[in-house]
This record gives structure tokens, C-alpha cells and sequence, in this order.
């Protein structure tokens, strides 16, 4: 650990020793109040678990299995009671003696949850109502009610929400446009703490976050929120927050058993039979006296995974006219990865040399003009492997969590948190990565009060045995023979056959067919799946760390402090709070990820002042916050952000924002320099763009694909001469900045008569100095490792330099991170609604709107991959009797448009239906769950290159100590 978070950690740990001992002292001076009573529903039944906290202190207790409690305050009365349980309507008690020791206290069920406290919006504690901007909130209950198999994956049924899948164990959300399976977009934070890995710069959704017996809500806020979370808040930040010790004592176990993969389909690689999934975990917590409370979490998951099975050809414009496509590079094959021109053969010493040598008596100037004159300008690619072969898709997820709290006295509580995840997944990013054995742990220090925080955490990634299944196919490829060879004997083949056939008499040879001979012939014993030669060098592949081999070797990190003060204590006429914070990200992939040899240290610091005051007898609220934020690599960022919540009539408000916000480039984005075979791809600072000389030389991938187009249809030398005017020679490198967004939003949210709950908003967003990726290619100076022509004049393109740019691989192909000079701007709108029916019966729904205004300007990939339309629909009672209860879940989504760097094409509109019944064992505080997701096995993907997603059914069964 480098001395300045030594610095920094000490620092932490000095001012919560301050705090400790000031508060310490001032509680020895205080007098007591002791209270203990009980807490019942309407029909007099006990209530467990219930909160019953101090207003204004962290002391609290949670109700005993037969609904009682007792607390001590070090206070003279009078005192605030707040008594909270999801599900009911949170109740206000003022206690007014010493002691009371009968309280009964009485509370009320609650169909609609309008009045849910959140803290996200602000970083205060507010009523869902009041909130200045667009706020979703997803309670226990609900969490345990839901449908979905699994409670993470619930938040696609939230207004705004937008959820990609790359592995059954692995999703990952978005709001507002510019979706992709790793989004950098959006922040989440679990307990407090950024779940982003270090190295991959994006959260990895619920990898490491805690089990379903332990998630107590979940809070998403679509849109900017770096005024309040800093860097990276940009579509969004999702808060997920697990039980309190304190407040959720107990023991409480769950196991669930399903299956997937029903009705696959085997020929195309998904396994022949239905799967079995399993899941367990466990959960345990105790208090001692209110003072001291811990909990231990432990849960693990494992199922086969969902499989890619997309062989749509990536270069289908490479075909010539042919039937079969000679460079066919599916979206779910390995190995095909990069093509070579053939035509370039004949400018080969060795190929002409080899060709004279087998059909024409050692004449090489007559092999070479035979090679010349029939050897097209035709991009070929290697066969490759489909995914089932390559992936590891024993997808598991072990997690153990932990958490320490000392309650120093009742205005301060000391924590400690640890969060350890590990298991296999699969992440389609620029290639399909197998995240094999990969683990990410945390550890937190945290101090709170009334009226401030102070937290210090670390996250620590290691990638484990994970790979990038394209190199595994390379690997398998080259070790049945080597790729330059395979391309000489490929071209061997061509001619051979057209030679045959001259022979035979025929002079209008099929080409499509002497490709598919030469194929054949660079094949013949080609390593078969599942051979013994395959199994070997598939494992010789992952023994090696890239560039080498096919694995990562990361142990990247960093390390946050962040503090927190609200002045409500000083100040009364307003309120007025600040934060500071300080973030090191060590980068340690020893070079198979980023240009990190030696080791790179990224710092940055911020901080944030808000101040609200309310007007006209507390109908008019204004907020206005300031942050500012700098990284050592870039300008600082100052980010305003001005709210009101005016309220028309009782529970009803109209709310209005504008909101800035940015997100620096990320660690990828700042010193990523990793092959993927077809391409480079390179981070945005100047020294990586002067390591591989990308001005020199190069014309921007678009304009080569252009050319290639031209280039393929030409006859002559001529042709292929005029075919070189597409060309845009690329040569105005800027370095990559901090991208900046204005957010104007404005909505409606009420609660009509306690029986209905809508929502609404619209938002209009600028995007500018848009963080986005350009691809160039260089003109490639070395055919097949042999003497080549020398494209000394890249102006001067000759017929025989061209086809130099159709050879696309990370020698001179550069994907490389930028920004967009032009303004981007997009918008949407959302509407939805809860509805309390007679019987407990309750009725959902919401629709989503997303345009981006802006056209892509084809130079740089900026993905919007977004569906314009979208609706959620629900229908749910978790009592229709005392034991019974269901809900079913209805989706939709348009189709749209998904461009990235892995694979373009168009993801189809899909409707799925979750379903379930839960049936409640009161005499063993337990509840059965059977269920679905997609319950009609409607076949789908939610991003291209994603894989195939079926049904999933379940049973499950949960028993909790505190179950009500």
C-alpha cells in the first residue's frame, strides 16, 4: 500500500478516535430513559423484526419473536420513538416519562409504499414522495415476493431500467441510453461501498453483493447524480442495502433447487438435456445489549450456464458474391478472428517458391504469374470454434459477507464490513471473456452518527484463472498449425484446384467451390472438439498469461475515504451539509490488461457542499449542491445541481431538476493497451497513442471498410487504384477527457387516497466532450513474415500496397479512446403506478420512453443500444389467505439496434412472464416459493453477442427466526 493511502487511512482511523472518546465522554454526563413495550398489527398478532429507533440518535432495537422489546436511552425525556417494518406504516411515539414499560404500539398494514424513507436522493433521509428527482425503491418485501429466480435480477421490472445478461449469474442495469454489458456509466454502491472491479471499471452486478437473506432494499436513481456520488454517477447509481445486525437479529436459511436449459437445442451447442441450478445460503445475527451486534453471511450458487449460440457472420461483407464466405467470423465462434487477404500471396518469396515447387517444376516467375493473375483480393479467416468448446460455463458464485457494530454510545455507531465474492461467469466486453475462478473482496471501516459519516473501504480484484475465449481458439488453431502456414497452405489449395480444373478442361471454374476445397485442405486433421490433441492445447492455451497465453494476471485495487457532515446541529434556518472524499485506484495486471509494468497509481479527490431550504409553509423546497472533482490525469470538474419539490395538494408534488454531472475515462479508458486479436485496443492518453505511432499511416476502419468494398468488385489494377479514393487518412489524435452531461428533468408523483401511486417524468440530455472509441488500421508492412513490399508513400497506394489495409489484427488495427466534438443529446419520458385493490389484490404497471436525438456519426462507436418503447406489468397478492400468496410479472421491449466493438446487429423485440406462489408454514417460520422466470421459454438475448436465455424454474424454501 503506497503512503499516501497509508496517509489517508491513518487519518481516518485518528478522527474516529476523536469522535470516540468526545462522544464518549458526553455520554457519561447524560441520564437514562427506559423503555419496553410491544408492537402488534391491527388484529393484535405480535410483529417481529419490528425497528424501533431514537429519533435523532443511532440507538435502536429490533422487536423479539413475540413482538416485544426494551431499549435504554442516555436521555432525559422527552424522546421520539421511530417504529418502522416493511410492510406497515411507520409510526411516531413520543415518550414522555422515565420509564414506560407497557407501551403498546399498534401498526397499520400498507398496500402502496408512497411513504418509503429514502436516502439516495439527497443523502438525507426523505419521504419517496418528496424526492427532487427521479427515485425507485424495491423493499424486503418486495424483494421477497418477487418473481424473478433470483431478487437482483427484479430491477428490470422498475421504471427506467434498462438490463443486459452475459451469464446466468452475471446482469448488468442501465437507465437513460448507452447500454453495453460493461457500463461505466453507472455507479453501484452496496452498503455504502463502490462494487465496481478495479480493473474492469464498471459494477459487476451481484458477484460479490449480498444474498437474498441479507439484501434489505435496493434504491436506483436514474440520470446524473455527480453532484451529490462524483465521478462515473452519469446514467445513474443503484444503492443496495443489507440488513443491520441491530435492527434484523437472527437465524435464517434458504435453499432452492431448479433447472434451465429446457427444450435446447443441441446442434447448436447448448447441452442436450434440462440443467439443475442450486442455491444456499445462510444467515445469522445477535445484539448484545445494543451496544455490540454482528451477522455472518455465507451463500453459493451453480448452475450451467447460458450458452452463446450466434453464428451470424460478423464479415458477411467480405464475401465477394461468394455463397460461403471465405472470412466468416461468427459472433460465437473462436479462433476465426482476424482475416488475411490471399491476394498478397503472390507477393510471398516462400508461397511462390512452395507453388513452383508443386505445380510448376520449380519455375517460380511462372508460379508467380499464375499466383498474380489468379489469386483474388480476397479476405480469408481461419475456421473457428464454437463457444460450448471454449467457454467455461460452469457458472458459480460463492459469497461470504461479515459485519461488526459497536455502538460507542447512542449518537455514534463504529462498523466494520467485509464482502468476499468468488465464482465463474462469462462477460462479453470486446471479446467473450471467461471470468474462471475470479474473486473480489472488500473490507470497510465506518463511523456514524446523526449528523455525519466517515468511511474508509478497499476493493481488491484478482481475475483468478479467467481468459479470453478468441485467444483460446487462436491457441487451438496454431497448434494444429501454425497461422502463416495455414494461410500458404490455404492458398496452395486454391490454386491447386483451379489448376485441376483447367486441366479437366473446365476454364470457369466454381470459386466458391475451390475455396471450400482449399478450407479443406489447410483442415485436413484439424483438431476435433474434445480430442486429445484439442484438450491439449486448449490447456497449453490457458497455462500462458496473455500475450502469451489466453489469461489475465490482475490484482488491480483502490482505495476510498469519503466523510460526510450535515450542520443541522449549528445551523436551523437551512439545511446544510458537505462531503470530502479521496480515491487511489492501483492498477497490477502486469501488463496482460493495461500498460501497467511497474505498477500505475490513478488519484483523485472531491467534495460536495447542498444546502435546502423550504418556503411558503413548507410547500416549496429548493435544493442547490456544488461538487467539485479532479484526477491527477485530467482538468477538474466543478458540477452544479439546482432541484425544487413543490407540493399542490396533500401527498401530490410536482418536482423539477437540472443536473450535471461527468465521468472521467476510466482506468481502460486511461491505460488499457490489451490484443484481441482483430484489434488493439488502446487508452486515450498521449504516450499510447505515441507507442504505436497510430497517426503514422492509418485510415480510419470506416474508410478501409469502403475501400475493402470497392476493392473486392475491382478487375483491373485501375479499378483497384480508384478503389483507394474511399480512404480517409487519419491524422488529429486528441487525448481522451472527462466527458460532461446536463440533465433537465421534470415529474409528478402523488398518492391518491392511499390507494394509488404514480409517478411520472420527462428528461431532456446534453451530452458533450462524449467519451466514446475511433478504430484505425495502419497500412501492414509484413505479408505472411516474409520480404514484403515496402508502402514507403501511403499517398502513392499502388495495387499492390492497397490490399496491405485488408489484413485487420492487433499489429495494425487500433481501437483507441477519444471524444466526440459535436454535441449528443437524447430524452425519454417514464409513467407508472401501483394500485391497492379490494382483498389485498394489487395492480402495477409502468412504460419507458428513450430517443437518442443525435445520429451516430459512424468514425466513432457511441452505443446508444437502448429500446425506444418498453412496459412492466404486475399483478400480486401476498395474502389472498392467511398462507397464500402469488405474483406475476409481464415484460416488453422494443426492438433495437446493439452496436459495439464485439458484435453489430439488431436484438428482437422480447416478452417474457415470471411468475410465482408462495405458500407460508407458520408453525416452522418458513415459506415455500415455486416459480419462474420467463415461464413460457421464450428463446432471447438482451444484447447482441449476449447469450441465449430460457426459462428458469424453481422451488424454494426460506425459514427466518423473525418470520411475521
Amino acid at each position: 500500500m503506497s503512503n499516501m493511502i497509508q496517509r489517508v487511512f491513518a487519518i481516518a482511523m485518528v478522527l474516529t478516535l476523536c469522535f470516540c472518546a468526545y462522544d464518549g465522554y458526553a455520554a457519561n454526563v447524560e441520564d437514562e430513559t427506559e423503555i419496553s413495550g410491544i408492537v402488534t398489527d391491527a388484529q393484535g398478532v405480535p410483529l417481529a423484526g419490528v425497528n424501533v429507533r431514537v429519533d435523532g440518535k443511532v440507538i435502536g432495537t429490533a422487536t423479539n419473536p413475540d413482538g416485544t422489546f426494551s431499549l435504554t436511552v442516555q436521555q432525559d425525556p422527552p424522546l421520539t420513538l421511530i417504529v418502522s417494518i416493511v410492510g406497515f406504516q411507520s409510526k411516531r411515539v413520543e415518550i414522555t416519562e422515565s420509564v414506560v414499560d407497557d407501551l403498546e404500539i399498534v401498526l397499520e398494514e400498507e398496500t402502496i409504499s408512497g411513504g418509503d424513507v429514502v436516502v439516495s436522493a439527497s443523502r438525507v433521509e426523505e419521504s419517496i414522495l418528496e424526492a427532487p428527482v427521479t427515485i425507485e425503491r424495491q423493499d424486503v418485501v418486495q424483494l421477497r415476493t418477487s418473481a424473478s429466480d433470483d431478487y437482483y435480477k427484479t430491477l428490470a421490472n422498475l421504471k427506467g431500467v434498462d438490463m443486459t445478461t452475459s451469464s446466468i449469474n452475471f446482469q448488468i442495469v442501465n437507465a437513460r441510453g448507452f447500454n453495453s454489458t460493461g457500463n461505466t456509466r453507472m455507479v453501484q454502491l452496496t452498503d455504502g461501498m463502490d462494487t465496481q472491479a478495479p480493473a474492469l471499471n464498471f459494477p459487476i452486478g451481484n458477484l460479490n453483493g449480498p444474498s437474498q437473506l441479507d439484501v434489505e432494499s435496493m434504491e436506483f436513481l436514474p440520470g446524473a447524480s455527480s453532484a451529490l456520488y462524483g465521478p462515473n454517477a452519469f446514467n445513474g447509481i443503484l444503492l443496495v442495502n443489507s440488513k443491520d445486525p441491530f435492527r434484523y437479529p437472527g437465524l435464517s436459511v434458504m435453499v432452492k433447487s431448479g433447472i434451465n436449459h429446457i427444450d435446447s437445442n443441441q446442434n447448436l451447442g447448448e447441452p442436450e438435456n434440462a440443467q439443475p441450478m442450486y442455491e444456499a445460503a445462510i444467515r445469522y445475527a445477535k445484539s448484545f445489549n445494543n451496544k455490540f451486534a454482528f451477522k455472518l453471511n455465507f451463500s453459493y450458487s451453480e448452475a450451467q450456464d447460458w450458452v452463446g449460440i450466434n453464428y451470424t457472420d460478423k464479415n458477411s461483407g467480405l464475401n465477394s458474391g461468394l455463397s460461403s464466405n471465405p472470412a466468416y467470423d461468427g459472433v460465437h465462434t473462436y479462433g476465426d478472428d482476424g482475416t488475411f487477404n490471399i491476394g498478397l500471396l503472390a507477393y510471398s518469396d516462400s508461397f511462390v517458391q512452395n507453388l513452383a515447387n508443386q505445380f510448376f517444376g520449380g519455375n517460380e516467375q511462372q508460379a508467380e504469374q499464375y499466383a498474380l493473375s489468379n489469386l483474388p483480393a480476397q479476405p480469408v479467416a481461419r475456421t473457428g470454434y464454437q463457444e460450448q468448446h471454449l467457454v467455461d460455463h460452469d457458472a458459480k458464485n460463492l459469497k461470504f459477507g461479515t459485519a461488526l457494530n459497536y455502538r460507542i454510545n447512542d449518537n455514534i455507531e463504529a462498523s466494520y464490513n467485509f464482502n468476499y465474492g468468488y465464482g465463474t461467469s462469462v462477460y462479453s466486453g470486446a471479446q467473450r471473456y471467461s471470468l474462471s475462478n475470479f474473486n473480489i473482496s472488500q473490507h470497510k471501516l465506518q463511523l456514524d452518527g446523526d449528523n455525519f459519516m466517515l468511511k474508509a473501504y478497499g476493493t481488491f480484484e484478482n481475475s483468478g484463472d479467467s481468459y479470453i475465449a478468441d485467444f483460446v481458439g487462436f491457441a487451438v488453431n496454431d497448434a494444429y498449425m501454425p497461422t502463416t502456414q495455414w494461410y500458404g497452405t490455404y492458398g496452395i489449395g486454391y490454386l491447386g484446384y483451379l489448376l485441376q480444373q483447367q486441366l479437366d478442361g473446365n476454364n470457369n471454374p466454381d470459386l466458391n467451390t475451390a475455396h471450400l476445397f482449399a478450407r479443406n485442405t489447410a483442415d485436413n486433421n484439424r483438431y476435433e472438439p474434445g480430442s486429445p490433441q484439442f484438450e491439449a492445447a486448449k490447456e497449453a492455451a490457458l497455462q500462458g498469461v496473455v500475450p502469451n497465453g489466453a489469461r489475465f494476471d490482475d490484482q488491480s485495487r483502490f482505495f476510498h475515504t469519503e466523510g460526510l457532515y450535515n450542520f443541522k446541529n449549528e445551523i436551523d434556518f437551512m439545511d446544510l451539509q458537505m462531503g470530502l472524499s479521496f480515491r487511489q485506484y492501483q492498477l497490477r495486471s502486469n501488463g496482460t490488461i493495461f500498460d501497467d509494468a511497474g505498477g500505475v497509481e490513478i488519484n483523485e479527490f472531491g467534495g460536495f457542499l447542498q444546502g435546502s431550504k423550504s418556503f411558503l409553509d413548507d410547500r416549496l423546497d429548493l435544493t442547490a449542491s456544488l461538487r467539485y472533482d479532479k484526477n491527477e490525469n485530467f482538468d477538474g470538474q466543478f458540477n452544479p445541481r439546482l432541484s425544487t419539490v413543490i407540493n399542490v395538494a396533500e401527498n401530490q408534488n410536482i418536482r423539477a431538476s437540472y443536473q450535471t454531472g461527468f465521468r472521467n475515462p476510466t482506468t481502460q479508458g486511461q491505460y488499457i493497451d490489451l490484443n484481441v486479436l482483430t484489434a488493439r485496443l488502446l487508452g486515450g492518453l498521449p504516450f499510447l497513442a505515441e507507442k504505436y505511432s497510430i497517426e503514422e499511416s492509418s485510415y480510419t476502419l470506416e474508410s478501409v471498410n469502403a475501400f475493402t468494398e470497392a476493392l473486392l468488385q475491382a478487375n483491373t489494377p485501375q479499378e483497384q487504384q480508384a478503389a483507394a479514393a474511399n480512404l480517409v487518412q487519419y491524422n488529429n489524435f486528441e487525448p481522451v477527457k472527462p466527458e460532461q452531461i446536463q440533465s433537465f428533468e421534470i415529474g409528478y408523483k402523488g398518492l391518491l387516497g392511499e390507494k394509488l401511486f404514480f409517478d411520472m417524468a420527462y428528461y431532456y440530455n446534453i451530452y458533450n466532450d462524449f467519451i466514446a472509441q475511433f478504430r484505425v488500421r495502419q497500412v501492414n508492412q509484413d505479408v505472411n513474415g516474409d520480404n514484403a513490399i515496402q508502402a514507403a508513400e501511403i499517398l502513392d497506394l499502388s495495387p499492390q500496397t492497397a490490399p496491405l489495409l485488408l489484413n485487420g489484427s492487433a499489429l495494425n488495427t487500433f481501437q483507441v479512446y477519444t471524444n466526440v466534438d459535436e454535441k449528443v443529446e437524447s430524452q425519454g419520458a417514464v409513467f407508472g403506478f401501483d394500485y391497492s385493490l379490494p382483498r389485498s389484490f394489487k395492480l402495477g404497471a409502468n412504460y419507458n420512453w428513450n430517443q437518442l436525438i443525435t445520429d451516430r456519426d459512424g468514425e466513432y462507436i457511441f452505443d446508444y443500444n437502448t429500446p425506444e418503447h418498453k412496459f412492466n406489468v404486475s399483478f400480486s397478492n401476498r395474502r389472498i389467505t392467511e398462507n397464500l400468496g402469488f405474483n406475476v410479472t409481464y415484460r416488453w421491449q422494443d426492438e433495437f439496434e446493439w452496436v459495439s466493438s464485439f458484435a453489430d446487429g439488431t436484438v428482437p423485440a422480447v416478452s417474457t412472464v415470471d411468475a410465482q406462489v408462495s405458500y407460508k408454514l407458520n408453525n416452522l417460520n418458513s415459506i415455500v416459493k415455486l416459480g419462474g422466470s420467463n415461464i413460457t421459454n421464450n428463446r432471447h438475448f438482451l444484447n447482441y453477442g449476449g447469450p441465449n436465455l430460457g426459462a428458469i424454474y424453481y422451488v424454494s424454501i426460506t425459514f427466518d427466526e423473525f418470520l411475521n
